[in-house]
């Protein structure tokens, strides 16, 4: 009886053991991995641990993004990086290259995506249904600048990104925004001041620290680790798109500010010249761009945004900078068939080469060309009568984009320093009468062209 009570004990013992470990599995599996991720499956291929984590977590959110109808594309630069090697056998592949897991698992702590704004409303019930899959999320607003103009600065607020975490790693949502020039635009990351800043690696996120302008992407469909998803048709491009992205809004603030000191010429005559002006900036915007040769905002087109977010009406003229490494023969005979004929053509691509195009009626285009020094950049200037050559020193400068008169067009990203290098430290006050060759604060003689040289260097239309 002993023996056998014994025998009944261990079987008891050996039953509760069995049944308490069996409901230790089934609370790991169905409560733990919803609420942080913990237990995945593996991965496609022989992918585990942490890797693994990566593809699940891409995965459910992909999942997540589907069940609400809507459509995200991939701009992880390091992702579309290694897709942009296999990308001819990825696009003829549909189950994709590899059995392997290698895109989505490899080391890092996020994945991005990117939305645009007009394809989803932004509905409530996606983050419901985050949170019950076990996401964890952050939605950073900030200030819509679309809404901000010389007669209203409004302080409505818009999503601009999105952050949705799961275990150890995070999903970066982007979202986009059409522009008035016909491109996308997204916002900076900035965190209000009672957000969680160890939510994520805030810093090493590549869609934050800056707004960005893009280009309109094509999109591709295709299996990227067993795994359906939209990516730009051209990586490659994208991300040479992505590494030139800087935008600069126009300071409307200061803008007003200066407008209440110097009240704006709102003549008959400005009006006209700044219509004729901005059809002027868009046709040499789309004959520049059709080459491929990079320009920006230059001189009092370029003082005219900085300073108050419009064509001063008294400049009479539009200007733009190139930089001689992007001089293109094609650039005048373009021009030619746009309809603006050559005016003149001063220097030569050595040397201060400078070209100005007759626009409608008396508005003319000058395409000043830059020169890199070791620790400067300057432009020439040219007096035809005399031969005497000028330069105009400025810092070295880097790009970026903005909106003018509804266009997408580079501005130097140094703006301040680039206008005071021209204009001085009084470029705020305006100045109705200017003489190229000695008001500009950066002019330094520079010699005079050889006589022998003028049939070349000095031509007049």
């Amino acid at each position: 009886m002993q023996k056998i009570n014994r025998n009944v004990v261990l079987a008891l013992l050996s039953l509760t053991s069995l049944v308490f470990l069996l409901f230790q599995l089934c609370y790991y599996k169905f409560y733990l991995s919803q609420k942080n991720g913990a237990a995945f499956s593996k991965a496609r291929g022989s992918q585990s641990g942490q890797d693994s984590t990566r593809w699940h977590v891409v995965r459910k959110f992909l999942g997540l993004i589907s069940s609400h109808n809507i459509p995200v594309y991939l701009i992880d630069p390091l992702i579309l990086g290694l897709v942009n090697k296999d990308i001819e056998q990825i696009r003829s592949s549909p189950d994709g290259p590899s059995p392997e897991c290698k895109y989505f698992c490899a080391p890092r702590d996020f994945t991005t995506f990117a939305l645009l704004d007009k394809t989803w409303k932004h509905d409530v019930g996606l983050f419901r249904t985050a949170e019950k899959m076990g996401f964890q999320w952050l939605k950073i607003i900030n200030k819509d600048p679309r809404l901000d103009g010389m007669d209203d600065l409004s302080g409505m607020e818009i999503p601009l990104h999105y952050i949705f975490k799961l275990a150890s790693h995070a999903i970066h949502l982007v979202v986009f925004y059409e522009r008035s020039g016909n491109f996308l635009w997204h916002g900076p990351l900035r965190l209000k001041q009672h957000m969680d800043r160890k939510f994520v690696p805030f810093r090493k996120l590549h869609f934050g620290r800056y707004p960005g302008a893009y280009e309109k992407p094509e999109l591709l469909l295709v299996s990227i680790d067993d795994l359906k998803v939209q990516i730009p048709k051209n990586p490659s491009s994208f991300l040479e798109e992505m590494s030139h992205s800087r935008f600069l809004e126009c300071r409307y603030r200061e803008a007003r500010a200066f407008f209440q000191l110097y009240p704006d010429d709102a003549s008959l005559d400005a009006v006209e010249f700044r219509k004729k002006a901005k059809s002027l900036l868009h046709l040499a915007a789309l004959t520049l761009n059709n080459l491929g040769v990079k320009f920006w905002l230059s001189s009092g087109t370029c003082l005219g945004w900085f300073r108050q977010c419009n064509v001063i009406p008294h400049s009479k003229d539009v200007d733009l900078g190139i930089f001689i490494r992007d001089y293109k023969a094609d650039i005048i005979p373009a021009f030619q068939k746009a309809g603006l004929p050559l005016k003149h053509k001063f220097g030569k691509v050595e040397d201060s080469l400078e070209l100005s195009f007759q626009g409608e009626d008396d508005v003319k285009l000058d395409i000043f060309f830059f020169y890199e020094e070791d620790d400067h950049i300057w432009n020439g200037g040219t007096q035809a009568k005399s031969g005497k050559k000028f330069k105009y020193l400025f810092p070295k400068f880097t790009l970026c984009w903005t909106e003018f008169v509804e266009l997408k067009v580079h501005v130097p990203c140094e703006t301040l320093q680039y206008v005071e290098a021209n204009y001085g430290p009084e470029w705020k006050v305006p100045v109705k009468t200017w003489d190229w060759k000695s008001s500009p604060f950066n002019v330094q003689d520079n010699g005079i062209w050889p006589i022998d040289e003028w049939d070349n260097v000095i031509q007049i239309y």
